[in-house]
């Protein structure tokens, strides 16, 4: 009988990355479990994560210890695999650091992870369609069994795809929730603005048109908004004879 652990286990994974829709997420804190997936199912040492956090860099790390991913982006700031494929938009494929290729191509980058026991790595982006929203890094150890060829490089392209949807999506959903209370405060100021032109409109036994009109000179004059001279109408808490001077005053 077929054991598919690590298949359900990856299913897992990929579930649990695009599940983003929680008012107290955090991408930091969520990039960096999507990191830990990776050490777990790629046998790697560590990863990172370089995103992009609302206009300035972001970095996440997962592994033991975790300290190991972020010196290794840090390392980065003269060339790396991470900054690579996030310039370039593409996977950087597997990269064996003893080689003399690396030393030359990220020199600084090389000689820190092969002093740290890092003897591969490789990258792939974070995107959702068009916009690049980042680039995860996986650094394996020298003693891996694990050959990491093609087939880690798509599982690692996987995950960053699930977490790109997830970021996407919960951005999305922020601005849908902002957006929605943006709305119903807008709404309920349309009520309360409602509410006190009847109020006057009945009390002075005049049409809502002219007890709107009061309403809105008073505002002007005193510098309010219409919501906040509507409230105080509806609580009873404004001079009505301040409101009907209003009324007549001349536009």
């Amino acid at each position: 009988m077929r054991d598919h652990t690590s298949e359900l286990r990856l299913a897992e994974v990929l579930v649990e990355t695009t599940n983003t829709l929680d008012d107290d997420f955090d991408p930091e804190r969520y990039l960096s479990r999507v990191a830990g997936h990776c050490v777990e199912l790629l046998d790697a040492t560590a990863a990172g994560v370089i995103f992009d956090g609302t206009g300035t860099p972001g970095v996440a790390a997962g592994g033991h210890p975790r300290d190991l991913a972020l010196d290794l982006l840090g390392a980065q700031q003269s060339g790396g695999p991470c900054v690579e494929s996030l310039g370039t938009g593409l996977a950087v494929p597997p990269v064996r650091l003893a080689a003399d290729e690396p030393a030359d191509r990220w020199p600084e980058f090389t000689a820190l992870a092969r002093r740290r026991g890092i003897g591969m790595t490789y990258a792939v982006p974070l995107r959702q369609r068009e916009t690049l929203l980042g680039a995860l890094n996986v650094f394996v150890p020298e003693n891996s069994r694990t050959r990491h060829t093609d087939g880690e490089l798509r599982l690692a392209q996987a995950i960053a795809d699930a977490a790109a949807v997830g970021l996407h999506n919960h951005r999305a959903y922020t601005e849908y929730r902002v957006l929605a209370i943006q709305l119903q405060g807008a709404l309920t100021s349309r009520i309360r603005i409602e509410q006190a032109k009847g109020i006057l409109a009945e009390r002075w036994h005049t049409g809502v048109d002219e007890a709107f009109d009061a309403l809105r000179r008073y505002a002007r004059r005193e510098r309010l908004v219409m919501e906040v001279v509507a409230t105080e109408v509806i609580k009873g808490s404004l001079d009505d004879a301040a409101l009907r001077g209003s009324w007549s005053e001349p536009s």
